[in-house]
């Protein structure tokens, strides 16, 4: 049985589909680069997922195993797993909650820190070379507008 079309729906250009490959492209080189750079320094690309993770959780340095998951978008036994991994390694500690003795957040050490930074300092370079690409090709999409420059204030 034929799908139906959606009669309302536009047709995909051929142009917009070369921009979507190219897109699609770009964040793979640097989903690429990523995995290289964080096996250097002996991780996989989850373990640094999830550093950043709680590292950049709004509004505190810790979060929960089940905030971890969600972020990383994993079942709450893969998350276990992969902080008793980083525990092992010295990158993350646990603590229990003051308020809830069962609930556990995770915390990176001073040296997850350190790997981490140097990590980030890596990514931002990478991607201040790709970004101006990268936002060309959303422009492209109509999924990204210039953000206007202020007005110079002078005479009109």
């Amino acid at each position: 049985m034929a799908a139906k079309r959606n009669s309302g729906a536009r047709t995909v250009t051929t142009a917009e589909y070369e921009t979507l490959a190219s897109f699609r492209y770009a964040l793979r080189q640097f989903l690429r680069f990523s995995e290289n750079l964080v096996a250097k320094v002996g991780l996989t690309p989850q373990q640094h997922q999830a550093l950043l993770a709680v590292r950049g959780f709004p509004g505190r340095e810790q979060m929960t195993i089940s905030e971890l998951s969600e972020r990383l978008q994993i079942k709450h036994n893969s998350a276990v797993g992969l902080v008793d991994r980083l525990v092992s390694r010295g990158l993350m500690v646990r603590r229990p909650a003051s308020d809830d003795r069962r609930q556990v957040y995770v915390a990176l050490t001073l040296r997850g820190s350190r790997v981490l930074e140097r990590l980030t300092a890596m990514h931002r370079e990478e991607l201040q070379r790709v970004g101006p690409g990268i936002s060309l090709l959303l422009r492209r999409l109509g999924l990204s507008k210039r953000t206007p420059r202020p007005r110079r204030s002078g005479r009109s």
